[in-house]
């Protein structure tokens, strides 16, 4: 509690004395909120280790044999997008739990151990007892696909790509585009087709965005110390 702050002295009083011990409401919601957004976490890493998973088997196999048809690896860039797209549905649930956190440890608890910072939002209790009544998703599925791309689905199609890429010139008999033609389908229209597809999902990644999930670890200032 700050004394000298009077509109807000009573948050985070006594946050560190006795009538705030684990026995508390403040911190059984607090930690209901955490149990929540690691559940939600948990569901994330899931998908991602599935994709992982997916993605390893599809070029394992799919250079095993210089008789194997190169569209196999199409079929695990399909696979990648189907995990993209439930993945930043999860994390559309995640962030709302970690939301809800994130407001308790600016107003409440970090408030309380320096109150001297001032307070993150004055109207976070307005803002969370709303949440509280009803809960909505905060951000757009455009942006939880964006998020997910930049942190690992990005990578995992150009690695994906990559290998399609290295698979229909360097392990085939026929010169491309020949090499990329899927039956009647021709191998520079297949190619349009993949190469317009990462495109557009390195504009969804990159374009300039006001983001609205909750902030993550901040990883400015790296190893240094105020």
């Amino acid at each position: 509690m700050d004394p000298g702050d009077a509109e807000h002295r009573e948050v985070g009083e006594g946050l560190l004395e006795e009538e705030m011990a684990p026995s508390s409401s403040m911190a059984h919601l607090y930690r209901g909120e955490i149990h929540r957004m690691k559940f939600w976490r948990e569901r994330l890493d899931r998908t991602s280790n599935w994709a992982v998973i997916v993605m390893s088997g599809v070029l394992t196999w799919g250079f095993s044999g210089r008789n194997r048809p190169h569209y196999i690896l199409l079929l695990g860039v399909a696979a990648l997008a189907a995990f993209l797209i439930m993945e930043a549905q999860r994390y559309r649930g995640y962030d709302l739990w970690r939301g809800r956190v994130r407001i308790l440890q600016k107003n409440v608890f970090a408030y309380g151990l320096d109150p001297s910072a001032g307070l993150e939002e004055p109207s976070w209790r307005e803002t969370l007892s709303q949440d509280y009544r009803t809960p909505v998703i905060k951000i757009t599925r455009e942006e939880a696909i964006a998020h997910r791309l930049r942190r690992i689905y990005l990578l995992l199609f150009t690695i994906m790509l990559s290998a399609w890429a290295v698979r229909i010139t360097a392990f085939v008999t026929t010169p491309w585009p020949t090499s990329a033609s899927i039956g009647a389908i021709s191998g520079l229209l297949v190619t349009g087709i993949i190469v317009a597809l990462y495109l557009v999902a390195v504009l969804i990644a990159v374009r300039p965005r006001t983001w609205r999930a909750e902030d993550e670890l901040h990883s400015r200032d790296i190893g240094k110390h105020r």
